[in-house]
């Protein structure tokens, strides 16, 4: 069941990369959020990865 969870989430992962730019701001960031809760470590190489793919995305700081 473990291969199938992993095949699926990998699928769905892939998905959301492909139209991250066309989210509205509030999922983004709370798909965000969850994907780096348990990865503190991979929080800003992922969202450089977004941002890169993705211009809309970046946030003012």
């Amino acid at each position: 069941m473990r291969d199938d969870e992993d095949h699926f989430a990998l699928m769905l992962g892939r998905a959301a990369l492909a139209v991250w730019g066309d989210m509205p701001r509030d999922v983004q960031e709370a798909l965000f959020e969850i994907a780096v809760k348990d990865r503190p470590e991979d929080r800003d190489a992922l969202a450089k990865l977004l941002h890169e793919r993705h211009p809309r995305t970046l946030h003012a700081r």
